[in-house]
């Protein structure tokens, strides 16, 4: 089921970008999906649906990826770097799926916005346990809370930068310069705060 949910985010991803989210009918993202339009309906009520399932892929992909990135810091490698690095990297390789949902979320209905913004909210958040889990452990220096909470959206902008900015960006810093360069700077920002 996750597999074909995959499917249908892609293909929906490849025709809003190459025709349109206003132009793309779900009949199109059916065929484009390897699977019939009675299927399709199994899945989502309406295209709108889909975006939605494009916010959780990213969101679900993120998660996998912290997950794996504490699991690698545990072998002694820096929490926080691990942490952005798998970030910034889901952000590469899901860079249209990132755009499509900035570009096409003012045009939804009100319910499908709100769930855009709260799945933002709670990508975020992600970032705001590892930091808050990595001053207990005395692995960052202690920040005021509000620090904190404006550490976890810089992170989370930052790695959608790589998206909107691709276009100049990608011409003068591969990914893992671009990862390194924002990583000095998160953790410069934190040891500037600590207090």
């Amino acid at each position: 089921m996750a597999q074909r949910r995959r499917q249908i985010v892609d293909a929906s991803v490849n025709l809003f970008i190459e025709k349109g989210f206003h132009k793309t009918t779900t009949r199109q993202i059916a065929k484009a999906s390897g699977i019939s339009i009675g299927s399709l309906y199994e899945y989502i009520a309406t295209k709108e649906d889909v975006l939605y399932l494009v916010c959780d892929a990213i969101h679900a992909e993120i998660e996998r990826g912290v997950a794996d990135a504490l699991k690698r810091a545990r072998n002694g490698r820096n929490p926080l770097a691990e942490v952005i690095r798998e970030y910034f990297m889901v952000c590469h390789r899901m860079n249209d799926h990132i755009l499509l949902i900035y570009q096409e979320t003012q045009s939804l209905p009100n319910k499908y916005q709100r769930a855009v913004l709260e799945n933002e909210i709670r990508i975020t958040g992600i970032f705001t346990g590892v930091l808050a889990g990595l001053i207990e452990s005395g692995d960052l220096p202690r920040i005021s809370p509000r620090q904190l909470d404006l550490v976890a959206h810089n992170i989370s902008v930052l790695g959608h930068m790589w998206t909107f900015r691709r276009w100049f960006l990608a011409n003068h810093y591969s990914i893992d310069e671009y990862i390194d360069f924002q990583t000095r700077s998160i953790l410069g920002m934190c040891r500037e705060n600590a207090g």
